[in-house]
């Protein structure tokens, strides 16, 4: 019954609503599925037999089968209108699917690189040519400290204690915070002081890091750079300074660093921001396990 039910709400769609043989088309697919779910799983083809609880099922089955959250939203509003259409025609008392909230779109998480990819990167930088020193020394500040674009290209020397290993910044709010210096950004660093800055900086001034034409290096620069190295290593990925501070902070919840620390490490204000991280690494580990274990794949209903 509810099949032929979808074959009347199919012709409502195109004579009375006049839509498009394309929305009418995610319509029905949508509404496909979920009649089948309802068939295949409780045997049920009376529209008065569904409940509130079921439809929930449903979206929880979808969510299993890692559907897109937009995709969610989308088949909860082809069935909202479905169930509407039954009322309309008196085939159901109640549009039960009107008491379900829609589920909230969920943003999407940031691109993180892997570190075999940022190894990619790094592999490429490699030689004494002034340029090359300085863009190693920002791939490893950005990737090894997590700094913002901003607090990389505000740096200055003062800011700099490479031998006891950290350096301060000043972020947003005018917060000043201590990050501790790695030891490949370290030297990275100190080469780049040593072996090039002198080379690339025309005038006076504290500014760490330079253009080609010794001036103060701007955020497009870094941007364009990084951009540049990315596509050479051939990486795919959306490359960015976010991306490799992303990668920083993914990288070290990975290895069991307690978020609070990650935190203060990122200078946010709020843990919940620096919560999106711990999104990251549960789906990293959700698609290691999917690949690796043998009953992972399993559909389920």
């Amino acid at each position: 019954m509810l099949k032929q039910l979808l074959k009347e709400y199919e012709y409502y769609l195109k004579v009375t609503k006049n839509l498009s043989p394309h929305s009418i088309h995610a319509y029905t697919s949508d509404l496909s599925d979920y009649v089948n779910y309802l068939e295949r799983n409780y045997q049920l083809k009376d529209p008065n037999m569904i409940t509130k609880h079921l439809i929930k099922n449903y979206m929880a089955a979808l969510k299993r089968r890692d559907t897109k959250t937009s995709s969610v939203a989308r088949k909860l509003s082809a069935i909202r209108s479905f169930h509407k259409f039954l009322l309309s025609e008196k085939l159901v008392s109640e549009n039960i699917a009107s008491q379900i909230k829609q589920v909230k779109k969920e943003k999407p998480l940031p691109t993180v690189l892997s570190l075999e990819e940022i190894e990619q990167m790094l592999a490429l930088l490699e030689g004494d040519e002034p340029l090359v020193l300085r863009n190693k020394a920002i791939l490893e500040l950005l990737y090894g400290s997590g700094l913002r674009v901003s607090e990389l290209i505000e740096l200055t020397l003062a800011d700099l204690h490479i031998n006891r290993r950290f350096i301060n910044i000043v972020g947003k709010g005018n917060k000043e915070r201590i990050i501790p210096l790695g030891e490949e950004s370290a030297f990275a660093l100190k080469d780049y002081l040593e072996k090039s800055r002198s080379k690339l900086k025309k005038d006076l001034g504290d500014i760490v890091f330079v253009n080609a034409r010794g001036s103060s290096i701007s955020r497009i620069g870094v941007y364009k750079m990084l951009k540049q190295v990315a596509k050479e290593a051939g990486i795919t990925k959306t490359v960015s300074p976010h991306t490799l501070r992303h990668s920083f902070a993914s990288h070290l919840l990975e290895h069991g660093v307690d978020l609070r620390l990650v935190q203060e490490l990122l200078g946010h204000e709020d843990v919940s921001t620096t919560q999106i991280y711990t999104h990251i690494h549960k789906q990293t580990l959700k698609n290691v396990f999917k690949k690796a274990h043998p009953r992972a794949m399993k559909e389920e209903e």
